[in-house]
């Protein structure tokens, strides 16, 4: 439906058990008739969920927020002061993406408005070390073990304070749809570590834990405010009956040698907030403004 409405070039939808990692439905458009894909040759058509590897930028944020959390850096309440609209790290300037974001914002305010320049301040609290520590156990930026093998690489890069700073935000760092549902499925279970699968599992084994329960339950909680209050970016998501939380992300096309115009919008959604079951991640690809939206 929405692939139309904005006139995407692509769009993709899974829908994943937070507690086993069993995916439930996995679309990527466009499709094809599956007996005629011999002569499919046009890239457009990968499996936009395991093979296609984007920058996804916002939905990064709650890992920023989850490693200061999880590390003891920080808490829920902690303030940060003086926030710039925009900073300089080497020869790039990051921006605010809203000018009306308050200059004193909490840590739970700071992902609730999705604020770039205060996401970049909790990635430099945790830390690089702490920070790719954690970004590694959630299998973000590696090749993810999966049933099939059409499965993406994110595009490596060289750590740095710089590379800090954009990552805690989202920007220069790639994944594919089928690890940040896996990652946002940890982040919400209590912290046990799962591996996503097409095959019907039944049994809910307790994997290792590598994440603190109470992370859970914060990060949970501010999820669901994303979707509820005003200041979050979600209350389309606000769905009622199925106790929505999410987290939003936009993000620029990389093209040789910078960035396009065209966009990546992505949802990150899990449900019920109080007692997460499922993580739904939803991906438009180079969506069109429509004026009825």
């Amino acid at each position: 439906k929405y692939n139309e409405i904005f006139q995407t070039i692509g769009s993709a939808a899974i829908l994943m058990n937070v507690n086993n990692g069993e995916i439930i439905a996995l679309v990527s458009l466009p499709d094809f008739d599956l007996n005629e894909r011999k002569n499919i040759t046009d890239k457009n058509y990968i499996n936009r969920v395991t093979k296609g590897v984007y920058e996804l930028g916002s939905v990064f944020k709650t890992f920023t927020l989850a490693a200061a959390l999880n590390e003891n850096s920080l808490d829920i309440n902690t303030e940060f002061k003086n926030l710039e609209k925009s900073i300089i790290c080497g020869k790039n300037t990051i921006n605010e993406y809203d000018d009306d974001i308050p200059s004193i914002l909490t840590a739970e305010q700071i992902l609730i408005r999705s604020g770039n320049i205060g996401s970049v301040r909790i990635g430099q609290l945790i830390g690089l070390e702490k920070f790719k520590k954690f970004i590694n156990e959630l299998e973000l930026i590696k090749p993810i073990n999966f049933d099939i093998e059409e499965i993406g690489v994110p595009i490596s890069f060289k750590w740095g304070k710089c590379k800090l700073a954009t990552a805690s935000y989202g920007h220069g760092i790639t994944t594919t749809i089928l690890q940040l549902a896996n990652a946002y499925s940890i982040i919400v279970n209590g912290g046990y570590k799962i591996n996503p699968t097409l095959i019907k599992k039944d049994e809910y084994l307790k994997n290792e834990k590598i994440i603190k329960k109470d992370v859970s339950k914060k990060i949970n909680s501010i999820l669901r405010k994303i979707v509820t209050t005003k200041e979050g970016t979600a209350s389309l998501a606000n769905v009622e009956g199925y106790e929505v939380g999410g987290k939003t992300g936009t993000a620029q096309k990389s093209t040789t040698g910078g960035y396009s115009r065209n966009k990546i919008n992505t949802f990150a959604a899990i449900f019920p907030a109080s007692n997460p079951k499922y993580t739904l991640v939803v991906m438009l690809d180079e969506p069109k403004i429509n004026s009825e939206y």
